[in-house]
């Protein structure tokens, strides 16, 4: 993930964890959080071009994204085109990621365009995050299912509903992650599978260590396991030819987010 750690903008510093660690880096996150509204740019769209080329350097196979805040107006109307020019001049997908609405007590807000749900839209690769699906209260199978076979990331997590994106340990909230892993083994899915937790209640480095070994041991093992996939749905608007079928290949990232500093934070494991 691109954010405000000078090490995760700085491709050559990237290129050298990564050859030290011998991890390779399969996907960039653009700096598309409220926090990174300057990191890389402030135009939306030359932060994708820089992703896309810190993508192309390091051999990373996937551009993560979200969909524009809302008050990005030109960015929102100009997105779901733009995004298919720039996958069509590239190998590297484009995976959008599905988002949530925001709530506070009982109120709620619309902060993405042109919507949270990504499948309501045409793109031509998806990522699921599962604790985003936990906060936007959605089916899980059901979107995975309208996503299909242009479902090409994957953030493993969990949430209880919340109202806070809250990244669990898969397995410690309500999400289908078990479920969603066992389909994805026979579905001939082709992306990468990335633990995305928050570590910031850890007490402790060996605590922080735990939780991702956990995680990582829980991805693994129901990779492994034989399931069924979501039936397929057709995205709303989806071009003629797409195929529309649910989808996880493993893989193994560098992680970015040192877990030394501080108390921690969200960090990415290998599946």
């Amino acid at each position: 993930m691109v954010w405000t750690d000078p090490v995760s903008q700085d491709i050559d510093a990237l290129r050298g964890l990564s050859d030290f660690h011998e991890v390779p880096i399969l996907a960039v996150h653009a700096p598309c959080l409220l926090i990174t509204q300057r990191v890389w740019s402030s135009d939306p769209w030359t932060k994708l071009q820089r992703a896309r080329a810190a993508a192309e350097k390091l051999g990373a196979s996937t551009v993560v994204v979200h969909p524009p805040f809302r008050w990005q107006r030109q960015y929102a109307r100009d997105f779901v085109s733009g995004i298919w020019r720039m996958a069509e001049e590239t190998d590297v997908r484009f995976a959008v990621e599905n988002m949530y609405p925001w709530r506070y007590r009982d109120r709620e807000m619309l902060a993405y365009a042109p919507d949270w749900d990504v499948t309501k839209d045409d793109y031509r690769h998806f990522t699921v995050d599962l604790s985003h699906t936990a906060t936007a209260r959605t089916d899980t199978l059901a979107m995975v299912g309208r996503m299909g076979e242009r479902l090409g990331h994957v953030h493993l997590a969990d949430g209880r509903g919340s109202a806070k994106d809250e990244h669990l340990v898969p397995g410690r909230g309500d999400q289908p992650c078990a479920e969603l892993l066992r389909g994805l083994r026979g579905s001939g899915f082709d992306g990468h599978v990335v633990v995305e937790v928050n570590t910031r209640r850890a007490m402790s480095a060996a605590e922080r260590e735990a939780d991702l070994a956990e995680a990582l041991a829980f991805a693994r093992h129901h990779l492994a396991q034989p399931g069924t996939v979501p039936a397929p749905a057709a995205a709303p608007g989806a071009r003629e030819g797409d195929p529309a079928e649910a989808p996880a290949r493993a893989g193994r990232v560098a992680r970015v987010r040192r877990p030394g500093r501080g108390r921690g934070g969200r960090a990415g494991g290998a599946a």
